[in-house]
């Protein structure tokens, strides 16, 4: 099924970054997918084979309004294909490869107590500075790892918590 998603998101983004909407590409195909998730019997109509691609086309034409010509497309042609329910896993390949071509790193600071925005800011711009990317940067606080930072590169953690450090500790003393 992953195959079906990554082929089905290239063409889409392909086509957006053709006719340079790429943005209002990722934002419709967001959109669609948010109310799919929030109105179950919406999902379950589109997902559901009892229903006739001609029923599903003509319901899609009702429920979405200004979209770009080419996103109706896209929908139909899943549709036809009977391919929506890979909407999810498709919508996750689009936003990849909408941050790799807009070049942007998704950067977490997680700390025990809320720190300053200058901080964070800071640490984000060194980020920045040794990847040579765009760093989308968010914080939370999680008081759990009691002091210290985690830090979500992303999909690389570097865990610099006392927890960590308290867990490592406690296998280290397990092990003598």
């Amino acid at each position: 099924m992953e195959e079906i998603a990554e082929v089905y998101a290239r063409a889409l983004f392909e086509v957006a970054s053709d006719q340079d909407v790429l943005d209002d590409m990722r934002d419709q195909l967001g959109q669609f997918t948010d109310a799919l998730e929030e109105n179950r019997g919406l999902m379950q109509f589109f997902f559901s084979p009892y229903f006739s691609s001609q029923e599903k086309k003509s319901a899609l034409d009702k429920a979405v309004e200004g979209a770009h010509p080419a996103f109706m497309n896209f929908l139909q042609a899943l549709i036809e294909r009977h391919r929506m329910p890979v909407i999810f896993r498709i919508r996750e390949r689009f936003d990849h490869l909408w941050e790799e071509e807009r070049k942007l790193l998704p950067v977490e600071v997680t700390s025990a107590i809320s720190l300053d925005d200058k901080i964070v800011q800071e640490i984000g711009d060194q980020v920045g500075e040794q990847t040579g990317r765009k760093v989308e940067l968010s914080s939370r606080v999680d008081p759990d790892i009691l002091g210290g930072i985690v830090l979500r590169v992303g999909n690389v953690i570097l865990d610099a918590s006392i927890l960590n450090r308290l867990e490592q500790l406690r296998k280290q003393v397990a092990q003598a």
